[in-house]
């Protein structure tokens, strides 16, 4: 009997079990799908995410594949992440294919091996664990489940976890191609609708360019129709005119601005976390950073209390913390969503909205936002507690981040006196301070 199963191995699952196995848990990590999906899916780390994986030890070895984006955005207009205090103040642009790949080899250099081609059709709960079926007969008992199988989440419906909020009201296109004609540099998206259309492209390695447009031919279209070449074709083709011709399409799909969060994270023994928890629109590239800091936060937590280091009631807090970043996050893809809709009014709103960004204060808080490096948890009367610890140097040569690599809560000493004795969380967040 394991402690923990964990329902899906894209980066949420993966990571999550990473940190289970780093607070010594027994782990099984089990995907439906027979192999790692090809696609290169979300395309960049936001700050606070790159934070977490140099915490772990997990970030050198992306970095050789990674390119450094300058700051953030918000509907494409520029935010300046160098105002925040951490080391890593810009985005780092690496398909979510490359962190898949990566963190599975680390988990199967710890011992721990997907299991592919288990579908969850069953769990039940006891006082004692959970009982998970599969639909080839498999059963596995566990003391705790957590479902990171995205937005159909098999995990969050069989545990009776609610998921309101609305279906999409514009749908777009994502795609990766094959050009003839101009190439992108890795940049910031504008966003910037035109002639009621908009279009970004960004290069993915090999030849190989990631496209997302929307125009009126994606409007009303359904989630699962396929993506043809034509329609590819036209929608570089009125954004560019003649200068591209489309050589092939190596995957495309559709997506909305739909925006769902489920109603509780835990169920008894069963956690959602990831897109299982949550969904809204790409904008502002925020999606698999939000699900990689769930795992972050709840990792240390259900690891804590199997080892006996913490009550059980600890597991509540995940909910109470993650929820609201969650939430957060929904109501600001939303915010983007409205500034780049194609009418005259939105377009004299979102020259507006650019002129205030121009202001440092609000550029700074957005920019928070966006990475992720604004969020906070039960902040108290100490200016340090519920806020993430800044990367100092200790009296022992080492930082702040190098300290958290055991996964284990940590005392803070600056050597230059330079700030208060803080107990840090093993996620980097300041749990007291004096």
């Amino acid at each position: 009997m394991s402690d923990v199963l964990v329902v899906g191995a894209g980066p949420t699952g993966l990571l999550l079990a990473s940190e289970l196995v780093l607070a010594g848990a027994s782990v099984v990590l089990v995907d439906k799908r027979l192999e790692r999906s090809g696609q290169s899916k979300a395309l960049s780390l936001q700050p606070r995410s790159v934070e977490v994986l140099h915490s772990r030890g997990l970030l050198e070895p992306l970095l050789a594949e990674a390119r450094e984006l300058p700051g953030g955005h918000f509907a494409g207009l520029p935010l300046d992440y160098g105002s925040w205090n951490t080391p890593f103040p810009y985005q780092l642009g690496i398909p979510q294919l490359r962190i898949e790949q990566h963190l599975e080899d680390h988990l199967a250099r710890q011992g721990v091996v997907v299991r592919r081609g288990l579908e969850l059709t069953g769990l039940e709960q006891s006082a004692d664990g959970v009982a998970a079926a599969f639909a080839d007969g498999t059963t596995i008992h566990t003391d705790w489940v957590v479902g990171c199988d995205g937005a159909r989440s098999a995990v969050r419906e069989l545990s009776g976890i609610g998921f309101p909020g609305r279906d999409g009201r514009f749908s777009a296109v994502v795609a990766d191609v094959v050009l003839d004609g101009v190439r992108e540099d890795w940049q910031l998206p504008k966003l910037e609708p035109r002639d009621g259309a908009v279009l970004t492209m960004v290069p993915l390695g090999g030849g190989v360019e990631r496209v997302l447009f929307t125009g009126p031919e994606q409007q009303g279209l359904p989630k699962d129709q396929s993506v043809s070449h034509d329609e590819v074709a036209a929608a570089l083709s009125g954004w560019y005119g003649d200068h591209v011709v489309l050589r092939e399409v190596r995957y495309a799909s559709r997506f909305t601005d739909a925006v769902r969060q489920a109603d509780r994270y835990r169920e008894g023994r069963v956690f959602v976390a990831g897109d299982a928890a949550h969904i809204h629109s790409p904008t502002g590239g925020q999606g698999m950073n939000l699900g990689l800091q769930d795992a972050f936060n709840l990792g240390w937590k259900l690891g804590a209390v199997i080892r006996g280091d913490s009550p059980e009631l600890l597991l509540d807090s995940y909910h109470s913390e993650r929820h609201p970043a969650g939430a957060a996050v929904l109501a600001n893809t939303r915010a983007q969503g409205v500034l780049i809709v194609p009418d005259d009014d939105v377009t004299c709103l979102r020259e507006t909205f650019a002129d205030l960004l121009h202001l440092p204060q609000v550029n700074h808080q957005l920019a928070g936002v966006i990475s992720g490096l604004a969020v906070s948890y039960s902040p108290g009367n100490h200016p340090l507690v519920g806020h993430r610890m800044p990367d100092l140097k200790l009296p022992n040569g080492s930082t702040v981040m190098q300290e958290l690599r055991r996964g284990r809560t940590i005392v803070v000493e600056p050597s230059d006196g330079s700030a208060a004795r803080a107990v840090v969380r093993p996620d980097g967040y300041v749990q007291a301070a004096s």
